[in-house]
């Protein structure tokens, strides 16, 4: 089933969202026109079960999706990560009954677009210390603070948002928040450096009163809710490196065979030869491990370690492959006339994005050294 879903998925990407890319990196522009397309094919609800209106298959066919699409553009490819996995496959996972009937289906068709909140500008990696407070008053909460770093903000219809109900880990609650809740409202939006168009703005709440039936989860057990849905998170958005590695052998390739120096193709020179090879080799070593992790997580047996070290190997590995394309293509790659240097600001941000590579290594470490883990399989 996952070629299947390579395929219909790589067939759209080529033919709808490739030739926009440029577009969306040059205007910043968010192609929302494109939801509803890609949810006419399934993609939106990949792993959630039929009866809500997706398609029941498993994280691995995630994977492949936002390959693919990420293939074509990588910041389409972020904001569908967010939009499918962050806020859709949340809600299937711990949304009432009653949640899931009133969301998913207008998610899972594209007419709607999701988010998640989580950071905010004084908690990223220490995500405990959120200063976004929701004040329990009769029939529900009232939310004031702020959110930052938000993916898809600008455009979300549904957002899966994590404030403080209490104190400490234990006072952390999920609330489903609705773009037009009075006190609700979106804040500056930010500029990047790359995976422009994929919308990034600041979330503020200001008296914003929601009901008792917008609390996804347990009361105060939201900390429970976000690390049980990072896992999931990691494995799916190493997919986006994975299709950045792809678009960078893409283009070097075809150039190697044609670019001519010294009356020879410059792909026929071995020390050019052993460049292509090792970009070929990077993606897929991180290939073959974010599958393996895909794997274990539709089996039931993912490990936290492996997910960040799925995410780690592919974000750095997309990082060295698209500097070589860069310099495969000599001046042409420093050039905004070839769009490898886009595919470099591209790849940088899962350096940082979904927590930092520092952070994936000391979980990794603290794990490795605490217990004996199994090998992903």
């Amino acid at each position: 089933m996952a070629e299947a879903i390579r395929e219909t998925t790589r067939r759209f990407a080529a033919d709808r969202i490739a030739p926009l890319a440029a577009r969306v990196d040059a205007e910043d522009w968010f192609p929302c026109d494109l939801w509803p397309e890609m949810g006419a094919l399934g993609l939106h609800g990949i792993t959630v079960e039929e009866e809500f209106g997706g398609l029941g298959l498993g994280y691995l066919e995630h994977v492949v999706a936002v390959e693919e699409v990420s293939r074509a553009s990588a910041s389409v490819g972020l904001s569908y990560g967010a939009h499918s996995n962050l806020c859709i496959n949340q809600i299937r996972r711990w949304g009432s009954a009653e949640q899931k009937a009133k969301y998913l289906p207008k998610l899972i068709s594209g007419e709607h677009v999701g988010s998640l909140a989580m950071s905010e500008a004084g908690a990223g990696s220490d995500v405990v210390s959120m200063k976004l407070r929701a004040e329990a008053v009769d029939g529900g909460y009232r939310l004031n603070g702020t959110k930052f770093w938000i993916t898809n903000a600008a455009y979300a219809d549904t957002l899966v948002v994590y404030a403080k109900t209490g104190e400490g880990s234990r006072g952390i609650t999920a609330f489903l928040i609705e773009k037009d809740m009075a006190g609700f409202a979106i804040g500056q939006k930010i500029d990047k450096m790359g995976m422009r168009g994929s919308p990034t703005a600041e979330l503020v709440f200001n008296d914003c009163f929601v009901g008792e039936e917008q609390v996804m989860g347990p009361l105060n057990g939201g900390i429970g809710v976000l690390m049980s849905g990072l896992d999931y998170e990691r494995a799916v958005l190493a997919g986006i490196q994975l299709g950045i590695m792809q678009s960078c052998l893409d283009v070097v390739i075809p150039f190697v065979r044609e670019r001519r120096q010294f009356g020879r193709p410059i792909g026929e020179f071995q020390l050019m030869q052993a460049k292509v090879a090792d970009m070929y080799v990077a993606l897929n070593s991180a290939r073959a491990y974010v599958y393996a992790v895909a794997r274990s997580c539709d089996a039931g047996r993912t490990t936290r370690f492996d997910a960040a070290g799925a995410i780690l190997l592919a974000s750095e590995n997309a990082v060295k492959v698209a500097l070589e394309a860069i310099q495969a293509l000599g001046g042409a790659g420093y050039t905004k006339d070839w769009p490898v240097e886009r595919f470099l600001r591209d790849a940088k941000l899962l350096d940082i994005g979904a927590g930092t590579n520092e952070i994936r290594r000391m979980l990794i470490g603290r794990e490795l050294i605490g217990h004996n883990p199994p090998v992903a399989q």
